[in-house]
Order: C-alpha cells, then structure tokens, then sequence
C-alpha cells in the first residue's frame, strides 16, 4: 500500500484572528480529500525544536473557527537558525532531521514575514514548506491581503469611532496609536475608515507644523476636535523611530511604541486644545475574527492543503488582484510590503481632505486599483 501522506502543521510569530480557521481548514481538507495524517506542532518552531508535536483529528479542529488565538500555541523567538536558548546557536539540521524522522512529508507553517523567512531557508535545506500569510499588520510581500488584518482595522475603527464622540464633548485633540511595525496599513483603513482628519504612517515622513495647522484650522472654523491617527513606525521629518524596548533574543529585537506621546507633546506646544494620546496595542490583534477573515482564513488553508497534495513545496499561498494564487517561499523572505502612492484608500482620503502631515502628497488617482 502506498504510504500515508503525513503533514505537520504549525503557527509562528505573534497571534492573529484566523490562526484557527487555518488550522480547521488545512486539517479537514487533508483529512478528507487524502486521508492524511496531520500533525499538530505546538509554540511554532519551538516544537521542532523541543519536540513538541501532537496528533490532530478531525475532531480536534471542530468549533474552533470563530476563536480566537491559536490552540497549537505560538512563538515568536524560535528561530532554528538562531536558537535563543542555546544563545543564538543554529539548530536547524536538528529540527529537519527530527522531521524526517517523523515521516512528515511537508509541513505547512502559518505566519507573518519572519515565519515566511525561516522556511524558505528550511525548504532550501531540504524541508518541505508551504507558507500561508499570516499578520495584522498586512506587510506581506507578494499577496494584496493577509487574515487577522480586516479584524484588526475594525477593531481600530470601533476605538476611533468611540473617541470620536469623546473628543467633540471634550473639544479634544485625540491621538489614536495603533500597531503596523515599519508599514502603515492598519493606520490607513482604520484611519479613512474612522473618518480622522490626520493619519500618520511610516511612508511618509511627517512635518509637526503641517498637523498643528490641521488642528489651528479646525480650531479657528468651530471645530474644536480632531482625530490623529498614528501608525506606531511613523516619523517626523529628520527623526528616527520611536522605540519602546529591545529585545536582544528576539529575531526582530525592536519592539516600535511611544509616538503617540511624542506627537502629543510636540503638539501641546502649539495648539490651544488638550491633547490625549490612546495607545490601542494588543486589543488589535485578539478577539474572535471578522467574517471577511474567517473566510480568507478558510480559503489559503484549502489552498495550502491542495499545494501540499500537488506536491508544490517552497511556495506561499497569496491573494493576487482576487485570485488565490501561490509564490515562491524565497521572493517573500525578508522583505516588507509597504503603502504605496498609488493606494485608491491613500489617494481617496487626499481626494477628501485628509492630512498626511506631508505636503508633498497629493491627490494624483488615474486608475481604480485594488483595495489594499
């Protein structure tokens, strides 16, 4: 008889809204379309790292599409190729051979552009990786959307909305931070959105002035409340990132937060207004996942699966202009997909007004893109 296809499945890197949707849908469709044996991998790489690994049934996976989190747990410091434990040491002939030896054909690694990074060096070392795109952050190269991102925007959303009422009551300035790392997309559609009047984001460096006219010419015409919205990788023009923390054993040892506050107190110079800052942080990537995200969730997992079965290793599942698509693992790694220009949800909120602190940026739309 001919062996029985065997596939590891794991989540890596922070947490999103649709981890379980992924592991639903990549567990049943092997199960049902090969009958095969699907091998939960617990805390990312760390469990092939630690050997952590437990069976999942199709039982196992029933209920879980509308939680949250992921019940095979996470990790995001378990780097093979770095091992935080062993001080930095380079684990990974370890972590392929116990794979092999647990007769995995493949393992399907559900993650953001870290976990992207770390397969596609597996998989060039002889493991076979299917990726599938995983952040809230929607920095991914190579697919126009990843799950957790529309549950994080509308999360983002409801906050501004609820801010909104609070600043028009208190003729506030109110500064909403919200998560991103080195790209803005959060910030953008939860920004436009919420109908903000200044959205700052780490493509387009930022004047203090252009925001304190913003908020001046608000004050001046009655209405004496604006709305900022503030990715958490913004800069003003000339400075820096605003860094919370490191952490040295992490593979992305930066850890971005604070510009909120800086932005307030360089505002409170100027402005008659009160300013208050409203970090978001974690709240944007937990809770139970939209209905738009439990879907993409469903559907790159299928795909991911189907891949697996073709035999299509070293690729990532992505959405290109509509289409489920898959790319090559190596054409992801390391990169970041930013905001470009030409974003319709950018040129749509110039075309109504909105402040990017950056007087370089106008409204410049030729053509309708996709929304992303």
């Amino acid at each position: 008889m001919p062996k029985r296809l065997r596939v590891g499945v794991l989540t890596g890197g922070g947490d999103a809204p649709g981890l379980n949707a992924v592991i639903r849908s990549v567990t049943k469709s092997l199960i049902l379309r090969h009958d095969a044996e699907v091998i939960g991998i617990e805390d990312g790489f760390l469990g092939l790292i630690e050997k952590r690994i437990r069976p999942l049934a199709y039982g196992d996976v029933s209920g879980i599409l509308t939680l949250g989190g992921t019940i095979l747990g996470t990790h995001n410091k378990a780097n093979p190729f770095s091992y935080f434990k062993r001080g930095g040491a380079d684990v990974s002939a370890e972590v392929i051979k116990y794979t092999k030896s647990l007769g995995i054909d493949a393992v399907v690694a559900i993650g953001g552009d870290g976990t992207m990074s770390i397969s596609a060096k597996l998989q060039s070392r002889g493991l076979n990786v299917v990726g599938v795109p995983k952040t809230i952050d929607n920095d991914i190269v190579g697919t126009s959307r990843t799950f957790g991102f529309d549950t994080a925007v509308s999360i983002v959303t409801e906050a501004i909305d609820r801010l909104h009422t609070t600043a028009q009551s208190h003729q506030r300035v109110m500064i909403i931070e919200t998560m991103g790392r080195y790209a803005g997309w959060i910030a953008l559609h939860a920004g436009v959105a919420g109908g903000a009047d200044v959205i700052l984001i780490p493509e387009y460096e930022y004047d203090l002035a252009e925001v304190v006219k913003v908020c001046r010419n608000r004050e001046s015409f009655g209405r004496s409340f604006t709305i900022i919205v503030v990715a958490e990788g913004a800069k003003a023009v000339g400075g820096g990132l605003t860094v919370d923390r490191t952490l040295e054993d992490s593979p992305d040892p930066v850890r971005l937060g604070g510009i909120g506050r800086v932005l307030q107190l360089g505002l409170e110079q100027h402005i008659k207004s009160e300013v208050r800052t409203t970090i978001l942080g974690h709240v944007q990537r937990g809770g139970t996942p939209t209905a738009y995200d439990r879907n993409l969730a469903s559907v790159f997992g299928s795909y991911a699966a189907k891949l697996v079965e073709d035999g299509q290793f070293g690729r990532m599942v992505a959405l290109d202009e509509g289409q489920i698509t898959s790319i090559p693992l190596d054409s992801v790694a390391n990169r970041t997909r930013t905001v470009p220009t030409d974003s319709p949800v950018l040129q749509a909120a110039l075309a109504v007004g909105t402040s990017f602190g950056n007087p370089d940026l106008e409204f410049t739309l030729e053509r309708v893109g996709t929304m992303a």
